[in-house]
């Protein structure tokens, strides 16, 4: 999928950044009012950032976040958000399947908005092991995801079954339809979820 996002970047054709910022970016917001407002220096990390815009809401939040993204081009327009006033994010251009080669530790939320769905079998064990060594015990991740399906070049979605097999070491506390009522038809047919988890 690596190669189709930086083509996708290049050509500017980036469907899921507009999809985030206006179609459940409430959603996700309402999802993270849920979370524990963070104590000084508490960290999450976005994982598959794209242009930062969610971690960018992490940090006005209050949240020291760390994004990272495998294309350049994402990450370089990400950086040319910041600085924004109270918003201290960090973009990093690395791998989410060797996370602790390109981040530190002792995160307590991590948000993903369409990066594990995209990935291969072997690529979301690789996430789930480094994710479960950069967090701490009790941290949270929200997570957005297709349901299961072909869709040619298109993420392939995950299940409940999935995520919970890839992530050994969380529990699923939240499994919530997104409300597609003003998506697109390709993204009301996705039939998309918000995942909800705590690392044990």
């Amino acid at each position: 999928m690596n190669l189709g996002y930086r083509l996708a970047y290049r050509l500017g054709f980036t469907p899921w950044e507009r999809a985030g910022r206006r179609t459940f970016s409430a959603q996700l917001a309402a999802l993270l009012d849920g979370v524990a407002p963070p104590a000084a220096g508490a960290k999450a990390l976005d994982l598959g950032c794209g242009t930062g815009d969610h971690s960018i809401q992490l940090g006005i939040r209050g949240w020291s976040v760390t994004a990272i993204d495998a294309v350049p081009l994402a990450i370089e327009r990400a950086r040319a958000k910041l600085p924004i006033a109270g918003a201290d994010v960090r973009f990093v251009l690395g791998d989410v399947t060797n996370l602790p080669a390109y981040v530190d530790s002792g995160y307590t939320l991590a948000i993903d908005v369409g990066c594990f769905h995209g990935l291969s079998d072997d690529q979301r064990t690789a996430y789930g092991n480094g994710l479960g060594a950069v967090t701490e015990p009790g941290a949270q991740l929200l997570m957005f995801s297709f349901s299961p399906g072909h869709r040619g070049p298109l993420p392939r979605g995950a299940s409940r079954g999935d995520v919970e097999q890839a992530l050994g070491g969380w529990t699923v506390i939240g499994d919530d339809a997104m409300d597609t009522s003003e998506a697109s038809g390709i993204l009301a047919m996705a039939k998309p979820r918000f995942f909800r988890l705590v690392r044990d």
